[in-house]
């Protein structure tokens, strides 16, 4: 009997999974249902899209559901929107063109990500008020952004950031809010992010730190931003507050959720139910550095969980997904900012003893006269020396490449004596001959190495 891999979702863990699946096995029925007109859809440049560095919303994708299609040899159903999982009758309600059928299956995968957390508060639904989620929505933001004199980002984080970026790029007055004392609160350091600070005022961004949002005022349109600090005139908003977990369908099937709120899922990406798998943003995964219970909704690891599951959905049990150390990195006008591992705030939180150092270098030897200053900054535990975070500031994007660095010595639990003795390339174009992070880990060691 054909084996039926019925897919929601066409995202990066959607897709991913259902390459997988085909790969492993050529006679399985595979089926992608997707609500929205794209899969391989890629939210991660809808700000690049904003701003006029991608041309047009419709390269905001890796395949067309027709070249996904014929490639992978997989069913893709776009505009079909799963709004019931049947576990007993093992089934799905799916509506697409104005009616609705069942469609069975004998391996699920949920892969249906991530959406735009929106605060509880009066006028969010006023004309002119914007969430960043989906390509399909790119261009209505873009045209209403246009369209504004001056444009109120609510969040610091990195969708926050990146429109801010994005609307000075289109000529706009830019008012930014965080409720918390600094930027990127949830990620990184108050040292770091003092750096970033300093490019976005510099750069005609009017930062507004500690100011929660208390309410949009309008006219039908919103016309007013309201923080426990002040209220200020806007023409569109941006609520870039975060993200949750989209698991409303997950969880009317019964699945069982995780302490984070996210979908329950072993290594292996099986859920609660026999035969269900869930991969991507909608999952809780493991922190390789606590070994805790984590939701870190990013892209490539949710490639990596949709492979898993699609492999697994075919050949249970074949392949596992080992954890995330919650590495990120993005542009903040000229600045490239990452972090992996754990802040120094969160390994207090985690009660971890810990020491950690930011210095500044170069990104290339002096005398090679082409270079930028690095910021970088390395968090280790102390007593063990053991690497357990790093954050990097630059304007070079060579910054990338040394925060992959830090996150695989993170990853494989590396000491600041591995990252000492670490055999790392060099090359006076390329770093000065004291690495960077060799840099930064021979200054934690007081003198030792």
């Amino acid at each position: 009997m054909t084996l039926r891999i019925a897919i929601v979702g066409g995202g990066a863990a959607g897709a991913s999974a259902a390459a997988r699946a085909r790969k492993w096995s050529q006679d399985a029925r595979i089926t992608i249902f997707e609500a929205g007109s794209m899969i391989t859809h890629a939210p991660c440049g809808i700000p690049y899209y904003v701003g006029g560095i991608v041309g047009d919303s419709s390269m905001l994708k890796t395949y067309t559901p027709a070249e996904f299609s014929r490639s992978r040899n997989v069913e893709v159903r776009t505009g079909a929107r799963v709004t019931e999982v049947d576990l007993r009758n093992r089934r799905l309600r799916v509506e697409e063109g104005g009616s609705a059928s069942y469609q069975e299956w004998d391996r699920l995968i949920l892969a249906t990500g991530a959406r735009p957390a929106v605060p509880p508060v009066e006028g969010v639904d006023l004309e002119g008020v914007f969430t960043v989620r989906l390509p399909d929505g790119a261009r209505a933001l873009r045209e209403g952004l246009s369209a504004a004199g001056t444009v109120a980002v609510v969040g610091g984080g990195y969708i926050g950031l990146e429109m801010a970026d994005a609307a000075r790029s289109l000529g706009k007055r830019v008012l930014l809010f965080e409720a918390m004392d600094h930027v990127l609160p949830t990620t990184v350091d108050p040292d770091i992010a003092e750096i970033i600070h300093e490019e976005l005022r510099s750069n005609g961004v009017e930062l507004h730190l500690s100011e929660p949002l208390v309410r949009l005022e309008g006219d039908g349109r919103v016309r007013r931003v309201v923080t426990e600090g002040g209220s200020y005139a806007a023409d569109a908003v941006v609520l870039a507050v975060g993200v949750r977990p989209d698991s409303e369908l997950a969880e009317a099937a019964g699945l069982r959720m995780g302490p984070t709120g996210a979908v329950d899922v072993n290594e292996y990406m099986e859920t609660s139910e026999p035969d269900v798998y869930a991969a991507g943003d909608l999952v809780e995964t493991t922190h390789l550095v606590t070994g805790k219970r984590v939701w870190i909704p990013l892209a490539p690891p949710a490639n990596k969980m949709g492979q898993v599951a699609g492999a697994n959905a075919v050949s249970p049990r074949s392949l596992r997904f080992p954890g995330v150390v919650g590495t990120a990195v993005t542009k903040v006008f000229r600045y490239y900012v990452g972090r992996t591992g754990l802040s120094d705030a969160q390994a207090r939180e985690e009660g971890i003893g810990f020491e950690s150092k930011l210095i500044n270098t170069r990104s290339a030897a002096e005398y090679y006269g082409i270079y930028e200053t690095i910021h970088i900054k390395l968090t280790v535990e102390r007593g063990s020396g053991r690497i357990i975070g790093g954050q990097i500031v630059s304007r070079d994007k060579i910054a990338a490449g040394y925060l992959d660095l830090v996150a695989t010595m993170v990853s494989r639990g590396m000491t600041i004596d591995d990252a000492f003795f670490a055999d790392l390339s060099y090359s006076p174009a390329t770093s000065p001959v004291w690495h960077p992070v060799i840099t930064a880990a021979r200054v934690l060691s007081h003198g030792r190495l």
